[in-house]
């Protein structure tokens, strides 16, 4: 199924259960209501906007449809609209001050004066008088106090009526009775454009030359951008223009733009940020029924977004355990504790590749599931992945990716986000400096089971040399990307799977790479021991050249070592600590070549990481009563 069939029949999901617009209407933020008088006067101005934070945010109402307005010939929209449009004020795009917008104003009154000529409804009429009467220059002081003109401007707003001036609770706006509704109607109708056969339905109906605009992509233009659009000639054929290129009926065309936003809505359970790609999902219900739908989904989001993400006793909280967490939940008598024990067994039914016969027998392990990945391009939204799947396979993919991100000791106390992941690859662990396009390619590979990008491994290494940190998750994202590397390689050359051994300090292991991690982390250890802490240890100054050129560096660290080894002589107190470190220093250094590589490649590079925190978070065995404990110090947080 093609991605604007799948979104065009989640809007039929959506419209069943009265979760999105009807045809002809989209869902607006309205920050005022404007209430008017018989006469058309207003008689107030009141605020819809709601708290959220700082801010406050307005109200998502259904009004009819808005549109694209390209090109400088003000176009407004019907019964709402910003303020420049519906009051023919706003603010100067450079001043900021208060500027009149009289063309804007008077396509406003033209577009309203043509559809409602010959009305008698009452509050229609009103604006009308409204229209007629108002004078951006002359607004009535006692509505439009200067603290209602600065909160009042550039916000949508839309009329209301209040013949007898009551304060009432809710606002009933113009455009939600069935007058005004019916104009609107016959306003569509004269406003559809030739027909032909639409790409995603096949039926014979009037086509859209303009497809709509999406909103909610984090990084494009809050007033919307474009998914599907011919703006250029070379995006058009035999002498056809805009949509005509690629024929989609005008009711397709709204079903998949309303379903897309509906899905990238701010408060909607079905997106996740992954990097610059905003990521949304959801299942095929149609096949299903709504309540297998619902839980399939909150499936899905259990493995995009766990709830428990990724805190290790790193992060000072070690008393938090989601399995304790869990447990309280099972216990709760409660609703939500019920769907939450339903929710991890149905996890662990489809992990184990078993349906859940709760519902209906495999309905949710072969419910359709769909994965979207949109991210911002100017004025247009590219498209970064769309994946067309089964529930069971997309959990077996995420439980895969789980299982190559195992590392000892644990990283993460639950399985992390993609987005946790991405955070130790950026500056500052801030989303705005994660590389672009690796979010897309991140969830790309976990989605399909396919190789990890090689610019995750790059971009992890170069946080590491950049701020010295080698924390849990960074050695686990090296950890993973080395396994799945090295699994698909020998699938290649034919060679049989192998038992992941990057898991845990594997002293057998005989790679020079990940050898020369451990030894680096020997060799810090002895400095520790040796002289406590220092301004700049041996990790600071040398971690980064260790890891790519190794023969330059470790003959310089083996001589410190031996100075290091001796102090440790000298105390009464570290004899056998001494005895330890030689004893492991020798293990490793006899697996090793006395030829060191003089430069290592970009996975080598991840090895050595992996094997420096194994050593350096080593637990002591029965026979090494003089091993030092495992470093804990601020290096090691996230």
């Amino acid at each position: 199924m093609s991605m604007l069939a799948a979104l065009n029949l989640h809007y039929d999901r959506l419209a069943d259960r009265d979760a999105a617009p009807s045809y002809g209407y989209s869902t607006e933020g309205i920050g005022f209501a404007i209430i008017l008088q018989p006469d058309g006067s207003v008689s107030s101005v009141r605020d819809l906007r709601e708290p959220s934070g700082k801010k406050r945010l307005p109200l998502p109402v259904d009004v009819p449809r808005s549109f694209k307005r390209p090109g400088v010939t003000p176009r407004a929209y019907f019964l709402w609209d910003n303020t420049k449009f519906a009051l023919g004020l706003g603010k100067d795009k450079t001043t900021g001050e208060t500027a009149r917008y009289p063309a804007h104003f008077a396509a406003f009154r033209e577009l309203h004066e043509q559809a409602l000529s010959g009305t008698d409804e009452p509050a229609l009429l009103a604006l009308l008088a409204f229209l007629q009467s108002w004078a951006p220059e002359n607004l009535p002081p006692d509505v439009f106090t200067d603290q209602v003109v600065a909160q009042v401007l550039d916000q949508n707003v839309a009329f209301s009526y209040a013949p007898d001036n009551a304060s009432s609770p809710g606002v009933r706006f113009l455009h939600q009775s069935s007058a005004a509704r019916q104009i609107w109607q016959r306003q569509l109708a004269a406003a559809t454009g030739a027909s032909g056969t639409c790409l995603i339905t096949g039926q014979q109906a009037p086509t859209v030359r303009l497809h709509p605009s999406i909103k909610g992509v984090w990084g494009a233009q809050s007033s919307g951008a474009s998914l599907v659009s011919f703006n250029l000639d070379a995006f058009e054929s035999y002498g056809k223009e805009q949509g005509d290129n690629s024929p989609v009926s005008e009711a397709a065309a709204f079903g998949y733009g309303t379903a897309l936003n509906a899905l990238l809505a701010r408060a909607s359970d079905n997106r996740v940020q992954v990097g610059d790609a905003s990521v949304v999902f959801w299942v095929d219900a149609s096949r299903c029924g709504e309540e297998a739908a619902k839980l399939a989904e909150a499936i899905a989001a259990e493995r995009i977004n766990p709830p428990f993400e990724g805190k290790t006793a790193e992060d000072g909280d070690a008393d938090h355990d989601p399995e304790e967490e869990a447990e309280e939940e099972e216990d709760d008598p409660s609703d939500e504790a019920g769907d939450t024990y339903r929710l991890k067994d149905s996890l662990e039914r489809i992990s184990a590749g078993r349906p859940d016969r709760s519902i209906t027998p495999d309905v949710v392990l072969g419910t359709r599931f769909f994965v979207l990945g949109l991210s911002p391009n100017v004025a247009r939204v590219s498209v970064r992945f769309w994946h067309e799947t089964t529930l069971g396979a997309f959990v077996r993919t995420f439980d895969q990716h789980w299982h190559d991100m195992r590392i000892e000791p644990a990283a993460w106390k639950a399985q992390p986000s993609a987005q946790a992941l991405l955070f130790e690859t950026a500056l500052q662990r801030k989303a705005e400096n994660i590389p672009k396009l690796l979010g897309g390619e991140l969830m790309r590979a976990i989605l399909t089971g396919g190789r990890y990008p090689r610019l995750l491994l790059s971009a992890t290494l170069q946080r590491i040399r950049a701020d010295g940190k080698i924390n849990g998750r960074r050695a686990a994202i090296c950890k993973a990307w080395l396994a799945r590397h090295t699994r698909f390689e020998n699938e290649q050359a034919g060679i049989p799977e192998q038992e992941d051994n990057l898991v845990s300090l594997d002293r057998d292991q005989t790679d020079p790479a990940y050898l020369m991690g451990r030894l680096f982390a020997v060799l810090e250890s002895v400095q520790r021991a040796a002289l406590g802490k220092v301004n700049a240890s041996i990790r600071d100054r040398y971690f980064g050249a260790a890891s790519a050129t190794p023969a330059s560096v470790f003959p310089l660290l083996l001589r410190g070592a031996n100075h290091h080894l001796s102090v440790l002589r000298k105390k009464s107190d570290a004899g056998g600590l001494a005895v330890w470190f030689e004893r492991e220093m020798g293990e490793i250094v006899d697996k090793l070549s006395m030829d060191l590589p003089r430069h290592l490649r970009l996975e080598d590079q991840g090895r050595f990481v992996v094997g420096y925190y194994h050593q350096r978070n080593a637990r002591k065995t029965d026979d090494d009563t003089a091993a030092p404990p495992p470093a804990e110090d601020e290096a090691t947080a996230a």
